[in-house]
């Protein structure tokens, strides 16, 4: 018997990096997991295959599309208790050079997808759902330029976890966010170029895995989450501290 047997979960952006080892961690605890992508449908699916769930693709800058894979995700299972809103996008550059545009799209897919998402959600959620969103440390702390519009857009997350916290509270669902600092994907590979420069920024002097955001989502989660809601929590090895 999992932790989670017999719950569903929703993962977007789930078929790589942190996304990718939050759905086999839930997998792994019992969950039944859907996965969002965007990108290549054969990963996807073999991601999907790997813990036994299914993929559904899915824009998380499209509102419709999001709606959609939430419906998808409870036709396939019978239901819903665990959301996670993880799908990202990376922004870096002076803030000069941001176009309209651009920021419009970076703060749909971080804060406006994950509005969205709770909001589909919610109608389809009991007492013990959880609602889960991963934002970034830059949220707390920015130690070199370039960042603001990322740092704005995921800075976001933490006023709609403590707002989200209160109004589904009484209904017995939790509300929390999870800010990674530098964690070891495609996106910002532990030997890539920029990597010596960011760990020099942590008080443990190491990047993150994927696993240990998966096991901080699976903790709040599973039943030790259970009195854990509007809580901003780091996993980023210090960068904060």
């Amino acid at each position: 018997m999992g932790p989670l047997d017999g719950r569903t979960a929703l993962v977007t952006g789930g078929s790589r990096g942190i996304g990718a080892a939050i759905a086999d961690r839930l997998a792994r605890d019992g969950a039944r997991v859907a996965i969002t992508y965007l990108g290549s449908a054969d990963h996807a699916r073999a991601v999907a295959a790997a813990v036994g769930g299914i993929a559904v693709r899915a824009d998380s800058a499209d509102p419709d599309a999001l709606r959609a894979a939430v419906d998808r995700t409870v036709e396939a299972f019978g239901g819903l208790d665990i959301v996670v809103s993880n799908a990202g996008i990376a922004a870096y550059g002076p803030f000069e050079d941001v176009t309209d545009d651009e920021l419009d799209h970076l703060m749909a897919v971080h804060a406006r997808a994950a509005f969205v998402l709770a909001r589909a959600a919610s109608p389809h959620l009991r007492s013990g759902g959880r609602i889960i969103a991963i934002g970034s440390s830059l949220a707390e702390r920015v130690p070199t330029p370039g960042w603001a519009a990322y740092a704005m857009s995921k800075s976001a997350l933490i006023g709609l976890t403590k707002g989200l916290a209160r109004d589904l509270g009484p209904r017995g669902i939790t509300v929390n966010l999870v800010q990674p600092g530098s964690t070891d994907t495609g996106m910002n590979p532990a030997d890539g170029p920029d990597a010596d420069g960011e760990r020099v920024h942590t008080a443990l002097g190491r990047y993150c895995d994927p696993a240990d955001v998966a096991a901080m989502v699976a903790h709040l989660a599973g039943d030790g989450g259970r009195n854990v809601t509007g809580a901003s929590i780091l996993v980023d090895a210090g960068v904060v501290a």
